[in-house]
């Protein structure tokens, strides 16, 4: 027995408290979980870290509350450091006290101090009653500190089960948001709206996949836990560690340069076929492989991270299989914060042009298709990254400007198929606009399939291309760039105000 001059009471008590903090809700809320395939806090944080990692803080944070219901500290992916919280759902459901709030603005203070990513992991009912005992006045403000993160430190969420009130708000602040296709997540939860609004609905239908997709709020959703945390350790791959650094070089295998002789069996002569935009993609990027950033909201734009000989990109194409490719609103509200995040992380941007205009309309007016499409528009105008651009079949109107296309708008290249067709709008529209007799029409047919050699004429592009050589023009342009190169990065500074 200890005589009270040695550590061994005081290190026995220290390890009964962690060993009741690490024990959750307890075994039979853990093996519930275990049993309807779920991962608990702690096996989700192992299975996302590299293994041996992590490294806790706050463990005996919350009194009688193992660690306050938010397991969080700071490890590694690739053997690069993160921050990362995970809300534990079996201890009070997830639900956030002071000291979880607390530890949410440190490990957040900590992504910008030690400038690491941010991972967040939600499961949980949002801040709980007060309880007694617990600390009163303020204190430290979490999502205060995510938001004043933004474009300095990729942050990253990850909705793993239901998710409401102050924790839910984490999703939209983050530069990227997925969830599980059984999680849900909402400002309240269903007790809360038929509280207040009588209104009966279950979790999946007030902020299930299908709501929170289609609102935008979350971005991708994978099939179960262990697909959503490859996806995210994938997805911060393409991203150096804050905006003070280049994305990471990677050897991918296939750094070369290439002929692309099947782009002419997939991309369509004539420009009025669809074809799926995603097999041009494959073809240009290394490996075929992308990682495709919202792939079900506004669908006629894609939005993909990929690499271009070892270089991460962010291509930007439009989907003539969707709309004919026309930019409609929820594309381009995804596409332009696309763009910013790839340009606060330096990221170069690759934009695929082929398509049709902005969407027009009335359900798309009504929408605020000239909003979304300035906020687009902005975006990429403001955008100070690498920045290669070239128009494949077509090209009209405002549709050109969002894409990139306009001469002189800060490209690093710019270049464009023969035969492409760009203008105001096509001829068929100029003429029923004109109202055009036959032998004027035929005239506004022959200009639309010259005008790639009018542009080039005037160097409205840097170069016309075979379309066989587009993966070696996108290498020459990547290739030129200092900046692609350059080992000293600083956060963007952004000025003016987003439409």
């Amino acid at each position: 027995m200890s005589d009270g001059h040695d550590w061994s009471d005081t290190l026995d008590d220290f390890a009964a408290r962690r060993t009741a903090a690490h024990a959750m809700g307890g075994p039979e809320k853990l093996q519930a979980r275990r049993d309807g395939g779920r991962l608990d806090a702690r096996t989700r944080i192992a299975a996302l870290l590299d293994p041996g990692s992590f490294a806790e803080i706050g463990t005996l944070a919350g009194g009688g509350a193992p660690a306050d219901a938010l397991v969080a500290g700071v490890g590694a992916i690739d053997g690069r450091p993160v921050a990362v919280g995970v809300e534990d759902f079996t201890t009070m459901g997830g639900s956030i006290g002071p000291a979880a709030s607390r530890k949410r603005w440190r490990i957040a203070d900590i992504a910008r101090r030690e400038r690491i990513p941010l991972v967040m992991l939600l499961e949980g009912a949002g801040h709980r009653p007060p309880m007694p005992g617990d600390p009163g006045g303020g204190g430290p403000g979490d999502l205060q500190a995510q938001g004043r993160l933004s474009g300095l430190v990729p942050m990253v969420c990850g909705v793993m089960g239901p998710s409401a009130g102050h924790g839910a708000i984490t999703a939209p602040l983050c530069d990227w948001a997925t969830m599980t296709a059984d999680a849900a997540i909402f400002t309240a939860g269903p007790p809360v709206v038929r509280a207040s609004l009588g209104e009966e609905v279950s979790k999946g239908d007030l902020g299930g996949p299908t709501v929170a997709v289609a609102s935008g709020v979350i971005h991708n959703v994978a099939a179960d836990d262990a697909s959503l945390l490859a996806d995210i350790r994938t997805y911060l791959s393409y991203f150096g560690s804050s905006a003070w650094e280049r994305p990471p070089w990677v050897d991918t295998g296939d750094l070369g340069r290439r002929r692309l002789d099947d782009l002419l069996e997939i991309v369509p002569r004539d420009g009025n076929r669809a074809y799926d935009m995603r097999e041009a993609v494959s073809r240009v990027v290394d490996g075929g492989g992308f990682f495709q950033i919202q792939p079900d909201f506004g669908p006629s734009v894609i939005c993909a991270l990929a690499r271009i000989g070892g270089d991460a990109v962010g291509v930007i194409a439009n989907q003539p299989a969707v709309i004919a490719g026309s930019l409609d609103v929820d594309a381009a509200h995804k596409a332009a914060h696309f763009i910013q995040v790839c340009d606060s992380f330096h990221l170069p941007l690759v934009f695929m042009t082929d398509n049709p205009g902005v969407m027009a309309g009335t359900a798309s007016e009504r929408a605020g298709i000239l909003r979304a499409g300035a906020r687009m528009f902005t975006a990429q105008t403001r955008s100070t990254t690498v920045k290669i651009q070239v128009t494949m079949r077509k090209a009209y109107g405002f549709g050109s400007c969002v894409m990139a296309m306009n001469s002189y708008d800060d490209q690093t290249m710019s270049y464009a198929f023969p035969g492409a067709t760009m203008g105001a709008m096509g001829a068929q529209g100029a003429g029923n606009a004109v109202g055009a007799d036959a032998d004027t029409r035929a005239q506004l047919r022959r200009a639309e399939l010259e005008s790639s050699y009018r542009s080039a004429s005037g160097l409205g592009f840097d170069e016309l291309i075979d379309p066989r050589e587009l993966r070696n023009a996108v290498l020459d342009g990547l290739e030129l760039s200092a900046r692609r190169r350059a080992g000293v990065a600083e956060p963007v500074a952004r000025t003016g105000i987003t439409p």
